[in-house]
């Protein structure tokens, strides 16, 4: 089969297309010959070394397919079922070994496209608007990125929840696109104050959480934004890591609560996982939430993909398609 591999980290010029040998799946596992895959902000870390793989190996961890073989031991899937994931490393290629017990089924409201987009990125918005921090109905919340594909489904499901939603982009191109999914006020990173802006549109007070995937260029702005007892939690670093910081800041600013939670986290079990998804393909299959596939690349083309990602020059998700 044809794969994205990479010997070496690096900058988009090191994902190679390559011929790899797949084995057999192994007791427990199936293989999924993918119809569809997903590319996150992630893979860019793995590729980069930020977030260390092995070397060499594949890369990408979200994709949806079909079902065409079975490994021993697996009695819960059987071939020919559609099926997606996110969180096993090799999704970058025509097919891929996963674990059964990390595969969720799809219903058949929800296509392939819109699974391998949404999957990974939609279960990170069930996990911070209803368990990470339980969103309330009347509650003002700020979101970071709003015109990025977590962001885009973001909007939309907060508002579904009936939360007032503050988003922030970096340029005032991607203001109409987030405003048309579900955020009541945009921000511009760029020119706006955009921590004043807050305050005022929170009557001073604050919001009781900040959402940020940006990480280091919106850090220090994230906290002062919070209300008191307010929650920070940072779950990516698109503009780099956070710098260490000392935990008095956060008494001095109200006592803040900081979280940083992985999807992994959300997920520990078959049972977690399917729920997790279940949840995202109610809000799908309802309307809802709409899946905005901006970008469709080949497969071969993984590092046109990475560097559009980059450059920030993508809004919603991004697809490769074998």
């Amino acid at each position: 089969m044809k794969a994205i591999r990479i010997h070496q980290n690096g900058g988009p010029e090191v994902l190679r297309y390559e011929d790899v040998e797949l084995p057999a799946p192994a007791r427990g596992e199936v293989r999924v010959r993918h119809t569809a895959i997903g590319v996150n902000f992630i893979d860019t870390y793995h590729r980069s070394g930020l977030y260390k793989l092995p070397l060499p190996t594949g890369l990408g961890s979200e994709a949806a397919g079909i079902v065409d073989a079975l490994g021993d031991g697996v009695t819960t899937l059987k071939k020919g079922d559609r099926v997606a994931y996110a969180g096993a490393i090799g999704a970058y290629a025509e097919a891929n070994n996963v674990a059964a017990d990390k595969l969720v089924k799809l219903p058949e409201g929800v296509s392939d496209e819109d699974a391998a987009a949404s999957l990974l990125k939609g279960m990170t918005v069930q996990y911070l608007l209803t368990r990470t921090y339980s969103v309330n109905p009347g509650e003002t919340i700020l979101f970071h990125a709003a015109a990025g594909g977590v962001g885009l489904i973001f909007g939309q499901w907060a508002k579904h929840l009936g939360a007032t939603v503050i988003g922030t982009v970096g340029s005032q191109d991607k203001i109409a696109l987030a405003k048309s999914h579900g955020y009541d006020h945009v921000l511009d990173l760029s020119k706006d104050d955009w921590v004043k802006r807050v305050r005022e549109l929170t009557g001073g007070d604050g919001v009781p959480v900040v959402y940020d995937g940006v990480g280091k260029a919106t850090w220090d702005g994230s906290l002062d934004c919070l209300a008191v007892r307010g929650m920070m939690v940072s779950f990516g670093n698109s503009s780099g890591a956070v710098p260490p910081f000392a935990p008095g800041i956060l008494s001095a600013k109200g006592s803040l609560y900081v979280t940083r939670p992985t999807l992994g986290s959300y997920t520990r079990t078959a049972e977690e996982l399917q729920e997790t998804a279940n949840d995202l393909f109610d809000v799908i299959a309802s309307g809802a939430v709409k899946i905005e596939i901006n970008q469709r690349f080949k497969l071969s083309e993984a590092a046109k993909a990475h560097e559009a990602l980059q450059s920030r020059q993508t809004t919603g998700a991004t697809i490769l398609l074998p």
